[in-house]
């Protein structure tokens, strides 16, 4: 009981630095709307097909940007926050006090899941109310809930196995960026994929779990077929993400 109290006060002081930091929060919630815009502003006009359904690329899109901000909330901030709090000795200190390390690395990844269900909740509302996107309901909401924990989870654990790939705090930005931009245009987050895409784009997005992840959610969106083979994919990455980071991820500066 000690341990989970420890980690909600972490996670309410966490929410705290988050949200009085008013620059990080207004991008982390603004970058998956102002794409949404862009994307369907430029693109929006017509269909795509995917696979035998045909779906509008507004639609597309609403779906898209929501596994986008997911990754955004959960793999992008973390690996950066955690690098720089290493290399700044926060981390250090931290692992130094009587809170557990546990704890604060729970809570960290609680927080950017707790934000990615937000961001999620306020794209899907936007693309309701501005290109009439479906809302998922009934059994669809209940298969999008359990791929959106997975999702969020997988991509935090694999965030933190990433920071110990990152030497500094300067290195944090173009690793991570380069680690997950080239996967969010093979696998169909920016550039939707269509009956013409080429085979070698669609393997390799197979091999990653952006692709099993936005098919997930689009399956809510647009009503193409749910499969539970992308959950276990999402989860195993997840799985190979946490038990590298358990094995590899350091508390003491990379100097």
């Amino acid at each position: 009981m000690r341990t989970l109290s420890l980690t909600l006060a972490q996670v309410r002081y966490v929410n705290k630095a988050f949200w009085r930091n008013p620059t990080q929060a207004f991008f982390t919630f603004a970058f998956p709307l102002m794409f949404l815009v862009i994307f369907t502003s430029l693109l929006g006009s017509g269909t795509v097909d995917l696979g035998t359904s045909s779906v509008k690329v507004t639609t597309y899109y609403v779906a898209a940007m929501a596994a986008y901000g997911v990754i955004t909330s959960c793999y992008v901030n973390i690996a950066t926050a955690i690098t720089y709090q290493r290399e700044a000795g926060i981390l250090k200190r931290t692992n130094g006090t009587p809170l557990p390390s546990g704890s604060f690395l729970t809570a960290r990844v609680i927080h950017a899941m707790l934000i990615a269900m937000l961001l999620v909740a306020i794209t899907a509302a936007f693309g309701r109310i501005a290109y009439g996107a479906n809302i998922p309901t009934g059994i669809t909401l209940i298969r999008f809930l359990i791929m959106l924990a997975i999702g969020a989870a997988a991509f935090s654990a694999l965030a933190l196995a990433l920071t110990a790939l990152i030497p500094n705090a300067d290195a944090a930005n173009p690793i991570v960026m380069a680690s997950i931009y080239p996967l969010l245009f093979l696998s169909g987050i920016f550039i939707a994929f269509g009956n013409d895409t080429p085979s070698w784009i669609l393997w390799v997005a197979r091999m990653f779990p952006v692709r099993h992840f936005a098919v997930g959610l689009q399956a809510a969106f647009l009503g193409t077929p749910f499969a539970w083979t992308d959950v276990a994919v999402v989860a195993a990455w997840g799985l190979a993400g946490l038990l590298l980071a358990s094995r590899f991820f350091s508390w003491e500066p990379h100097r």
